[in-house]
């Protein structure tokens, strides 16, 4: 008997019944069968023995793919926790996920782990992955599962809390099994680059009132050359590391009293006021209105827009005149209650109101980290007050202002995803429906690709995100665009139709850097430190090749700055030599060597940070060059 089988593509074929994942895989194409580690069924992942018994959509999983990379790493967890047991036969294994790069697993009563173990507990998962061990799933009953991991409390707890009589386990070949709802890779042999990355200790369920654990984290790959680019792409990463670079640039700081709050010093303060001198320029040319909104609310407004309720946690509260306040975690409220404070017509939608104001987020000490994870940041953050009929347009002029910063402007390749409702959404789900439908019509009479991120949309909207791919091919999700028709309904803004009676506007919340903060870091290591001419804190450094040659270098420096040029001058007792290593290292673009020829023929002798080196330069010239460079923001 044959089944219906539905692609991704709409596109359908026939298999016959009972046939496993795989072989209908295998139908579609041999490579792609080859390349799969597990799939999709009617939008569940299984394991590639799963059969199919009825009509069915199928998606093949490979390892390019989010949901593989998950399914390949979770695997690769459970095959470092049998190397652990087989070298620590007392070991108690807790728990393994897959995280964003990699996987770990937890470990109680093991001896304390150090960098010679974790090479030993390496070899032993590489002997593991050669004798090619298969992935079985099973079905147990729960008192099997009970006896089964008697000698283990994490394992028994766990148990306890599953809800199902049935336990499902997956077993290697090798006598290893776990507790696992699955799927997993077919066999151990499809890890071909194995390396464990760090240890750390943990405790169990994140709790310090509960038992310590030692926790071993590892990356793997299906190709030891794929693993090679990472460890190397790593390597570069360290260097290119905005803490390091942050220090080294003078760019910001941190300070034990005040976790989480960059210090943005001259330089820093520069990129960061170029940033926003963009932002400015555009937001005139795009009709915004830029406001400044107070930091501090009672609570009576956080009730009111459903954040007391849904995001309380990560506010930071405090008691004044008796009563409860929060310093504001986010803008929109306060836009709302500002849009309230006037009454509004039709005509006067839509209106769109930027603030660049600063913003505190209650984040636990422990994941603070840089300028990628913080308490007190900024974002380029807007408010659009619309009518329903105006949705459209107002995604496409977004959507377009995402274009131009992130391509045209910094020349990043981004991708898109839609977040739909979450399970603790606010508000009724036909408003979520039609919200949900209006993004995705955008993004589809645009044309651009995008992802379904189910679930993942804001407490009070759906959502779209931007991912930005930087100069080491990481990505970083940047740019939102979230339509919201429950906040200015919850808060009762209004404004008088076409018809003379009172309409609810539709909210749309729009950050397109999203933290400048964060944004900032990226940049940081996406150049590496050299910032493009426009972003550079300093654009021209001139030295000097003696004290005599002084007055003309500040004579040179004040036409800079007469073109708005920054230019700083190196008169340091230092040979020209030190004094280019200097430059160098500070990452600034022309370096200019003043002698004796540049200052009777009023011509420069410049190099750059590339190392070029350009003679008899007319100054104007030079000027001309740099200030277009500037003005154009060429990147």
């Amino acid at each position: 008997m044959e089944i219906t089988i539905t692609l991704p593509d709409g596109k359908q074929i026939k298999a016959e019944k009972g046939a496993s994942a795989l072989d209908a895989i295998s139908l579609i194409s041999k490579r792609l069968a080859k390349d799969s580690i597990a799939a999709k069924v009617d939008g569940k992942a299984v394991d590639l023995s799963h059969t199919l018994e009825s009509d069915c959509s199928l998606t093949a999983l490979t390892f390019d793919s989010a949901e593989g990379k998950e399914v390949f790493w979770h695997s690769s967890a459970h095959i470092l926790a049998q190397a652990v047991m087989r070298l620590y036969p007392d070991a108690r294994p807790t728990i393994g996920p897959a995280v964003e790069n990699g996987f770990y697993y937890d470990f109680a009563d093991v001896p304390a782990f150090t960098p010679s173990d974790l090479a030993k507990i390496e070899a032993e998962m590489k002997k593991i992955a050669q004798e090619d061990q298969k992935f079985s799933r099973k079905k147990v009953s729960r008192a099997d599962a009970e006896k089964l991991y008697l000698n283990n409390p994490f394992k028994l707890e766990m148990i306890a809390g599953l809800q199902d009589d049935e336990i499902t386990i997956y077993e290697n070949a090798g006598g290893w099994s776990d507790l696992c709802r699955g799927p997993h890779i077919p066999t151990s042999g499809v890890l071909k680059g194995i390396k464990l990355t760090k240890l750390s200790s943990a405790y169990w369920k994140a709790d310090a009132k509960n038992a310590p654990l030692q926790r071993i984290y590892g990356i793997t790959y299906p190709s030891q050359k794929q693993l090679d680019e990472y460890l190397n792409m790593l390597a570069e990463a360290e260097k290119r590391d905005h803490r390091k670079l942050g220090v080294q640039l003078g760019l910001f700081a941190f300070h034990e009293w005040s976790p989480g709050s960059a210090f943005f010093l001259p330089h820093g303060t520069i990129i960061y006021n170029e940033l926003l001198a963009l932002l400015r320029e555009e937001y005139i040319k795009r009709g915004y209105h830029e406001v400044v909104t107070p930091q501090l609310y009672n609570k009576a407004l956080w009730e009111s827009s459903g954040h007391w309720q849904h995001y309380q946690e990560n506010m930071f509260i405090l008691d004044i005149d008796g009563e409860q306040h929060s310093l504001k975690p986010m803008n929109c409220p306060s836009h709302v209650l500002m849009y309230k404070m006037n009454s509004h017509s039709y005509r006067e939608l839509p209106l769109r109101i930027a603030d660049f104001c600063a913003l505190h987020r209650n984040e636990l000490k422990g994941v603070l980290g840089g300028m990628t994870r913080v308490r007190k940041f900024e974002q380029d953050d807007a408010h659009i007050f619309c009518t329903s009929e105006q949705i459209g347009q107002e995604i496409d002029g977004m959507l377009d202002l995402v274009d131009f910063i992130y391509s045209k402007t910094f020349k990043f390749k981004y991708s898109i995803k839609l977040s739909t409702r979450p399970d603790n959404f606010m508000g009724e789900e036909a408003l979520w429906e039609e919200a949900t439908g209006k993004l995705r019509a955008a993004l589809d009479s645009h044309k651009l690709p995008y992802v379904i991120k189910e679930g993942e949309g804001a407490f009070y909207g759906p959502k779209i995100d931007i991912d930005v791919t930087d100069a080491l091919g990481r990505q970083w999700q940047l740019a939102t665009i979230q339509l919201d028709f429950q906040m200015p309904l919850r808060m009762g803004a209004e404004y008088e139709g076409q018809d003379g009676r009172k309409h609810t506007p539709v909210m749309m919340h729009r950050a397109i850097l999203g933290s400048m903060e964060r944004f900032i870091a990226i940049l940081v290591e996406h150049y590496a430190g050299a910032f493009p001419v426009w972003l550079s804190p300093v654009q021209v450094a001139i030295l000097p090749l003696a004290d005599e040659y002084n007055l003309f270098a500040k004579e040179l420096q004040a036409k800079f700055a007469g073109a708005n040029i920054r230019c700083s001058i190196n008169d340091k007792a230092e040979t020209i030599g030190s004094k280019i290593r200097d430059a160098q290292l500070a990452k600034i673009p022309y370096m200019l060597v003043v002698g004796k020829k540049e200052k009777e023929s009023g011509n420069l002798a410049i190099r750059t940070r590339k190392g070029e080196i350009l003679n008899d330069v007319p100054a104007a010239q030079f000027i001309s060059t740099v200030s277009r460079e500037i003005a154009e923001r060429i990147s």
